[in-house]
């Protein structure tokens, strides 16, 4: 009989072909497990919602961490909230100006398990520029997070532990924690299954920062396999300035996904998602 993994996402789902469960636990906020698939290798599930794989992650920790990074012109101190697999702190460990990065990641079982199970993706979690914090972004946030250049809101759903990184309270002291010239990148889900989402979240970013942009990347294990990411700003817009071609290009080379001529399309939205951004609700 075949074993088969399957997230259920409202009125649908996504199932995966399993050979075995390499790891369960539970710890105090969610279920952790991690099983090998046939098609994408090692799968991470919190809570039965798929988290990142070996085949297809570089996509999301791509776009999450270069497209901010090489949007400003000198980022030195950066945040992760969430983010414990540890994959957008090995892309941001990339760019030479990088001073500190600081992953604040509430979850101590997550980030032990990634190290163990996905070494590739949690490589950079030791490095001498990277701070580990276990603790809650939200309190983190609002107590202690001052002067960065980014912040990446590398957050799971808004269920459970990821729930109070989608409120307004959180994004004003988001806005609060950066410098002048800081700016924040969150996950936005999917604008086919989350569109109640977006039209709530967008309008509240614009409350807050003067730049807000969404862009976009294809993620085949995420529901619909189209994602997106809110780009809001205090000063820098999403263009890539002529001065910054040369830090692209280097970060290139380390790639599967971004590259440049990526980075302004991403940026491209389909007319329905246009539609999404002008529509805003209140969910009760």
């Amino acid at each position: 009989m075949e074993l088969w993994t399957t997230e259920q996402h409202k009125d649908m789902a996504l199932g995966f072909r399993t050979t075995k469960t390499l790891y369960h636990a539970q710890s105090p906020y969610q279920a952790v497990d991690i099983v090998e698939t046939t098609r994408y290798g090692r799968l991470l599930l919190l809570d039965g919602a798929v988290m990142t794989t070996d085949k297809d992650e570089f996509v999301y920790h791509e776009m999450i961490s270069h497209v901010p990074m090489l949007a400003h012109p000198n980022p030195k101190r950066v945040l992760v909230i969430g983010g414990g697999d540890g994959g957008t702190v090995r892309e941001l460990v990339k760019h030479p100006s990088v001073e500190q990065v600081v992953l604040c990641e509430i979850d101590g079982l997550v980030v032990d398990s990634c190290k163990e199970f996905f070494p590739q993706i949690a490589a950079e979690l030791n490095h001498p520029k990277v701070e580990v914090i276990i603790g809650d972004g939200v309190a983190y946030m609002a107590n202690d997070a001052k002067g960065f250049d980014l912040i990446i809101i590398d957050s799971t759903d808004p269920i459970g532990p990821g729930e109070g990184l989608f409120t307004e309270e959180f994004y004003r002291n988001t806005y609060n924690a950066l410098n002048e010239d800081g700016m924040m990148v969150a996950q936005t889900e999917s604008p086919f299954v989350c569109q109640d989402l977006i039209r709530t979240i967008y309008p509240m970013y614009e409350r807050i920062f003067p730049i807000v942009r969404m862009y976009t990347g294809h993620i085949p294990t995420y529901p619909s396999g189209f994602w997106t990411w809110a780009f809001c700003s205090r000063k820098y817009d999403y263009p890539l300035p002529e001065a910054h071609l040369d830090r692209v290009r280097e970060i290139e080379k380390t790639c599967k996904y971004y590259n440049a001529e990526l980075h302004a399309a991403s940026f491209v939205l389909p007319n329905f998602v246009k539609d999404l951004l002008k529509q805003p609700i209140s969910i009760q």
